[in-house]
């Protein structure tokens, strides 16, 4: 299991355009993605669940991976992060 903490950039936050696009990167990976903010944990590849964390500018998310592919999917994981969020 690999993980890794993301501070959002965004302005908006983690809104529907980025949350759609972190659930399509998600299902592609063999390994299993969810993101964690405070106690509320939810599946990657699950749009609505993603925006229901109402993630927003400033606040730390945790990222876990979990299968097969481990270290391709964080490096994956991590340079999305960085590019859209």
């Amino acid at each position: 299991m690999k993980t890794f903490e993301y501070t959002i950039k965004d302005e908006l936050g983690l809104h529907a355009r980025p949350a759609g696009l972190l659930a399509k990167a998600a299902k592609a990976l063999d390994s299993t993605v969810t993101v964690t903010k405070g106690d509320k944990t939810v599946g990657a590849d699950r749009l609505m669940a993603l925006m229901g964390l109402c993630a927003k500018c400033g606040d730390t998310v945790t990222v876990t991976i979990d299968g097969g592919d481990e270290a391709a999917a964080e490096k994956a994981m991590r340079d999305f992060f960085e590019a859209n969020l």
